[in-house]
């Protein structure tokens, strides 16, 4: 599971300084500006061990913008720019909070009737409806903000809307390529913003699992925009980004990667549940381990091979054992296999089987897009193209080591000489906690 964040910055000050009927050197807007700013940089990199002190440090420092607004003489309030401006500056205080707040919607809303040119208050007003659940309105306000020209903040935020609107949609794939698409474009206007490279990563990210989890070219994408992501200072903030990029690589089955991000997602904001994916990560290598070790004698093991060397491939792939194989991707080889232990773990995808080739070795087979039922103790599995990799995994006092085959793709996998049956197939799917 994927998280994300409204990373947007406040943009009071660009909207004075953008001229909209507010001069730049009005010290009072300035000031209320400045007090926005720091309200939503507390919100975005505070996390406290003790959640509730979350909230309440927002109310004071809400309370003190509002005061800070409020002190504003009536002279600087006059013109419908002005009245815009303060409009919106009340408006996003009162949204900061991660609950929909009508009276924010209200003030919002005024500020873009009072000046329909105030971009900032079009985003904001949006992520405000966004969180009461009109999604559908919330995309009306980014595609009209967009209209008054490019901006990297809009693209961001329509690009994780759309991956909020694809969720259980008929329209899922195209959404999420629209989504990819977006935040493609908020990178081109931005190359070195941290939070457009996120964006893009959580795009990815989500492609994956709506492709049917197969296609790691997506994670592979993903993990390169994290990684951009982390060469802004301000970016390298966010604990999503931690937790999102550790996801890639736990799917990636990079798990001393996997391992490092959730750990130092955890230190970030330890109400992420972070701490929890490490402890299901060094479960899992543990059992994977452990399943290597409890190998079968070998007069037995030899007895549940045997019916290895009467399968009849019917394709061009040549047969092979782990033994022969080399890392990454082997084209037009098969590894014909016996399925002795299904591995049992906290998570839904993938499946991981103890299973040994003709020449009685062992390795891991991990086995993406289909559901446990299709795969049984006993069966004989031919693995078409395998990818193959010998992993190494050291972690605090532990090293894990094994040989793994993954399977991405139920087209990759034969089972008893057949293809699994279409009810066994399922699509992964990945659910983006916006919090916009």
């Amino acid at each position: 599971m994927s998280r994300e964040r409204e990373a947007s910055r406040v943009a009071a000050s660009s909207a004075l300084q953008r001229g909209e009927g507010v001069e730049a050197a009005d010290a009072g807007l300035e000031r209320t500006a400045e007090a926005v700013e720091e309200l939503y940089r507390l919100r975005d990199t505070f996390f406290p061990r003790d959640p509730a002190e979350k909230p309440a440090a927002l109310r004071a420092r809400a309370d003190a913008a509002l005061a800070v607004l409020d002190s504003l003489p009536p002279e600087q309030r006059k013109s419908p720019q002005q009245r815009a401006v303060c409009e919106f500056l009340r408006g996003k205080i009162l949204d900061v909070f991660p609950e929909y707040n009508k009276e924010a919607e209200d003030h919002l809303s005024k500020a873009v009737k009072l000046n329909p040119s105030l971009v900032d208050a079009w985003l904001c007003l949006g992520n405000c409806i966004w969180k009461k659940g009109d999604l559908a309105s919330a995309k009306n306000c980014f595609v009209l903000a967009l209209k008054k020209g490019a901006d990297k903040k809009i693209l961001c935020q329509l690009s994780m809307l759309e991956r909020s609107m694809a969720q259980g949609s008929e329209d899922q794939k195209l959404l999420v390529e629209e989504s990819i698409n977006h935040a493609k474009e908020a990178v081109m206007l931005d190359i070195k913003d941290g939070n457009c490279w996120y964006n893009l990563g959580n795009a990815y990210l989500t492609s994956f699992f709506v492709s049917g989890a197969w296609d790691h070219t997506q994670l592979h994408h993903s993990v390169k925009a994290y990684q951009n992501a982390e060469k802004d200072e301000t970016t390298k903030l966010n604990p999503d980004l931690y937790y999102n990029s550790a996801t890639a690589n736990k799917y990636l089955e990079n798990y001393e990667r996997a391992l490092s991000g959730f750990e130092a997602a955890a230190l970030k904001d330890p109400d992420l549940g972070a701490d929890t994916e490490v402890q299901k990560i060094t479960s899992l290598l543990d059992k994977l381990v452990h399943a290597m070790k409890g190998q079968l004698r070998s007069k037995r093991l030899a007895s549940l091979v045997s019916s290895l060397g009467e399968v009849n491939l019917k394709s061009s792939h040549k047969k092979a054992t782990i033994s022969i194989l080399s890392e990454g991707l082997n084209k037009m080889v098969a590894v014909l296999g016996k399925v002795v232990l299904l591995i049992r773990h906290d998570d839904v995808a993938p499946l991981y089987y103890l299973t040994c080739d003709s020449d009685q070795s062992y390795f891991i087979l991990s086995v993406y897009g289909l559901r446990n039922e299709a795969i049984k103790e006993g069966d004989r599995v031919a693995l078409l193209e395998p990818y193959y990799r010998i992993l190494n995994i050291p972690w605090k006092e532990q090293h894990y080591q094994f040989k793994t085959i993954r399977v991405d793709f139920p087209e990759q996998i034969l089972i008893n000489e057949k293809a699994p049956a279409p009810h066994y197939v399922i699509r992964a799917s990945i659910h983006a906690q916006n919090k916009p």
